[in-house]
């Protein structure tokens, strides 16, 4: 039998081809989506990680419709850059809403049905900045940084149950966002790079695919790099 998988935020870039590379694997996959439309081939539920009562109903849906999902991959995420004297309140907080407290609220409300299973896999799509940094990136990076904490005390608590909490930290990406770089800013980044090249969003949803496999049962409190070497292994 299919477990099933529920991908926050995966109605493009990273998440959708996170769903599309775990439907491919077998996964029953349900994609949530904050605005906007769900993308098609998959079954959705609408879920904003920046507010509990929309978390909770999401799961309610999801449960009452198809059953208790077994992987969790938050990857639901916003970025609001800009240099550090000009950073309102308002604009790091609600990255460290989003991104940080988001995947709390959703690992807090998954952690219910796991417990049930007595198995699961919490994935958590951190970035290689929140160990290196990003200069317009403090509240982006901080929010990053704290995914990996959170995992690991996830770990920890949950372990003695069959769950897993990991951690997956992409380097520089094709996605809309890096598209709409120039092409000396793209050449920088890139030779910033050991392998010399962005990372695909197919890269990043094959490693967690695995990590959501059963051939990655015993890999937990993990911070796994696909950053071309960029990290280094911080």
């Amino acid at each position: 039998m299919s477990s099933i998988a529920v991908v926050t935020g995966g109605n493009r870039g990273i998440g959708l081809a996170i769903a599309h590379s775990l439907k491919s694997a077998g996964h029953d996959v349900v994609v949530t989506y904050r605005s906007g439309n769900p993308p098609a081939g998959f079954k959705s539920v609408q879920m904003d990680v920046t507010n509990t009562d929309s978390v909770e109903a999401g799961f309610n849906s999801i449960e009452e419709q198809w059953g208790t999902a077994e992987i969790i991959v938050a990857n639901a995420g916003i970025t609001k850059d800009g240099l550090v004297m000009r950073m309102s309140d308002e604009d790091f907080e609600s990255v460290i809403d989003a991104n940080l407290t988001g995947a709390f609220r959703v690992a807090r409300r998954a952690t219910r049905g796991l417990l049930k299973l007595k198995r699961g896999r919490l994935i958590f799509v951190g970035s290689v900045v929140g160990a290196v940094g990003s200069a317009g990136q403090v509240n982006y990076s901080s929010s990053k940084a704290g995914l990996v904490g959170m995992a690991r005390s996830f770990a920890r608590e949950l372990g003695s149950r069959g769950i897993t909490a990991n951690v997956i930290a992409p380097g520089f990406v094709e996605t809309d966002m890096t598209a709409t770089l120039d092409e000396k800013r793209r050449s920088e980044i890139a030779g910033s790079v050991p392998l010399g090249r962005f990372c695909t969003a197919e890269e990043i949803a094959d490693v967690v695919t695995f990590i959501a496999s059963p051939q990655a049962s015993y890999i937990s409190g993990a911070l796994i790099p696909v950053d071309g070497g960029l990290g280094m292994g911080h």
